[in-house]
């Protein structure tokens, strides 16, 4: 990534947004509220076709806390959050969707829980993570079998299978060495790929605090694509899960086969074939695997067209997640 930008505020809170326009305030209001006021709110519009910039420049000129607004082609979430990393100028950096909204005091308890952090062993941690709510304030997903714990993302989803939305501060230079792929522009790569990749090298300080308000009031952006559209990302986190967790395979067995069987099924839908899928697995074991995960890939594969078929017929139909 290209050199990072000069570090004037402890946070940046980071918004992508494309045509959004009418959430954005939600993300605003949660912000001017914080306790702690030393972050910047940097959003990266995605090419909005709706009246974004013009809210964004009336919040500028009112704002208690600096905003940045970037505007760039159309090219993906995975590109902008790319974008963001390179523009931060906070210590610590905070992707915050623009249909979300935070908790008054959630950059004080970031900064709170990472100060708790040993100077001795700080180096060793990427960063602090959290819990979320809904907009009714119900906890997304079951609670923390802990108040405290200093982990990484793979020890969370697979020894205590936490698989819940959750939400967190990094540290921003931590950030940087690590990318979104980018081969692949206006199509959806996961959060959670750069998350596992950071968890080889990284702990985070894990809390049961949620404080990220995370809404859940109509089907995702994502979630209404056909599963075609988001492929390439899909199937780069399922290689991902095979070819450097394994050795987690005895704590979620059952994942792993899922893993497998997704791997093959968005394969296909980039038409690459049986043997390609093979050679990209490094190690017995994760073939071994694909072989046991393939005729559930192909089954859904196979559904997923029929799908695809039925919605080209009835292009208003938004198709099942």
């Amino acid at each position: 990534m290209s050199a990072p930008s000069t570090q004037s505020v402890t946070f940046t809170v980071f918004t992508p947004t494309f045509n959004r326009s009418h959430t954005l305030e939600r993300v605003y209001r949660s912000l001017c509220s914080q306790t702690l006021g030393d972050f910047e709110w940097l959003v990266i519009d995605d090419g909005s076709t709706d009246d974004t910039a013009t809210v964004i420049k009336e919040w500028q000129a009112s704002a208690p806390f600096q905003v940045r607004y970037v505007l760039q082609e159309n090219q993906g979430k995975h590109i902008a959050f790319n974008r963001a990393l390179k523009e931060a100028r906070g210590r610590f950096f905070v992707p915050l969707d623009s249909d979300d909204a935070c908790v008054p005091h959630a950059l004080q308890r970031f900064l709170e829980c990472w100060n708790s952090i040993p100077e001795t062993v700080r180096s060793e941690f990427a960063g602090v993570t959290c819990r979320c709510v809904d907009q009714n304030g119900h906890l997304v997903g079951e609670p923390f079998p802990f108040q405290q714990l200093d982990s990484n993302a793979r020890e969370i989803y697979y020894r205590y299978g936490i698989t819940a939305e959750l939400w967190g501060a990094g540290v921003t230079e931590i950030l940087r060495r690590y990318a979104l792929d980018e081969r692949e522009k206006r199509t959806y790569i996961p959060e959670g790929t750069l998350w596992f990749l950071i968890a080889r090298s990284y702990k985070a300080r894990y809390i049961s605090d949620a404080l990220r308000i995370y809404y859940l009031e109509g089907p995702s952006i994502t979630r209404q694509q056909l599963p075609s559209r988001h492929a390439y990302g899909a199937r780069l986190e399922n290689l991902i899960r095979l070819r450097d967790d394994l050795s987690y395979f005895s704590a979620a067995p059952i994942q792993f086969l899922r893993f497998a069987a997704l791997y093959s099924r968005f394969s296909f839908h980039l038409r690459i074939g049986l043997r390609k899928q093979l050679q990209e697995l490094p190690n017995i074991g994760s073939a071994v695997l694909y072989g046991l995960g393939l005729p559930l890939g192909v089954l859904a594969y196979v559904r997923d067209r029929a799908v695809e078929r039925r919605t080209r017929k009835r292009p208003n139909q938004v198709p099942p997640s």
